[in-house]
């Protein structure tokens, strides 16, 4: 495994992390959670990633009864929480959003179910139209201060409320966030290459990027048509399957582009989609979504493609896919 820092933080993360976001508490129960939690720890895994809203606190319960059954040192690894949906299906207005309310018991509510002291990373999952940013920083430095967070950032943030962020926290002296967790892929890179540009350089932050698979698009699973297991077809996600799918017959064209690279590589359409988003300095660590063995040992192993991805064949790749 190799391990890069969170931005100018001193946290060191793994390139590969592993994310409980669809999977856990639905597709995958406590016996095959144990096991995908195991192997990602074994192979060097080292942040675990969730949020008060996956299957409505049901992933965060697993993974709470999971690491606490396999006892991993807890200065072995992170684990982070989000907060702004809620927990529960049809959430009151105190139980959602970033209010100091909602941030601070949300907080509470993720170390009780994950069954953990404190949150490495806890994140602003969108922004709040109804909370000034001044609040939600001032809530985020208390958790700070109080030991109960060690680093707090943002997801899917426009680069203007982060830099809205830093100002408050320079100007009130309080805690500013050092992570964004944006969805980054060879489909989708706007945000994580050209908006977020200038905010690696002026404040050093990290990111934590999702989706780099864009929902199994880049593995070529649904050249074909949409399986029957897919993640797609699971109820409540019919949104994903949308919005993914808009464009129909062009977006799964753009990504079978990659079969003739990838077979030249030696490795399979998802391992090539993995390395690329290692090839930007500024992600600190990929997201990995598992629900099978085989795939996260499949996943991790995108490491060693790595190395074979210089300027040409990254041209080439992203050339391929428009």
């Amino acid at each position: 495994m190799q391990y890069r820092r969170l931005g100018r933080s001193g946290l060191q993360l793994s390139a590969f992390s592993f994310g409980a976001w669809i999977n856990f508490g639905r597709q995958v129960g406590r016996s095959l959670a144990r096991d995908l939690l195991a192997l990602a720890h074994d192979r060097g895994v080292n942040f675990f990633d969730n949020a008060e809203t996956y299957n409505q606190g049901a992933g965060e319960e697993l993974m709470g009864d999971v690491l606490a059954d396999l006892r991993f040192p807890r200065d072995s690894y992170c684990v982070s929480s989000k907060v702004y949906f809620g927990a529960v299906a049809d959430p009151k207005p105190t139980q959602r959003g970033l209010s100091r309310k909602h941030v601070i018991e949300a907080c509470h509510q993720a170390l009780k179910r994950l069954k953990v002291d404190y949150l490495d990373l806890y994140f602003c999952h969108r922004p709040d139209p109804d909370t000034p940013i001044d609040e939600t920083v001032a809530a985020m430095d208390l958790l700070v201060r109080q030991g109960k967070v060690l680093y707090w950032g943002t997801s899917e943030w426009p680069a203007e409320a982060i830099e809205e962020a830093h100002r408050v926290a320079r100007e009130q002296h309080l805690t500013a966030p050092v992570v964004e967790q944006p969805e980054y892929n060879l489909l989708h890179r706007e945000r994580v290459e050209r908006e977020y540009a200038p905010l690696y350089a002026k404040y050093g932050m990290g990111t934590t990027v999702w989706s780099p698979l864009a929902s199994g698009l880049l593995t070529g699973k649904y050249r074909d048509g949409v399986p029957a297991d897919s993640r797609m077809t699971q109820p409540g996600y019919e949104w994903l399957r949308d919005e993914l799918l808009d464009e129909g017959a062009a977006r799964v064209a753009r990504a079978q582009k990659l079969q003739p690279l990838a077979e030249e590589l030696g490795c399979s359409m998802a391992q090539l989609a993995l390395a690329w988003c290692l090839t930007n300095r500024h992600v600190s660590t990929v997201l990995l979504g598992a629900s099978r063995l085989a795939q996260l040992e499949h996943n991790l192993d995108a490491l060693a493609v790595l190395p074979r991805l210089d300027p040409a064949m990254k041209q080439r790749i992203e050339t391929a896919v428009g």
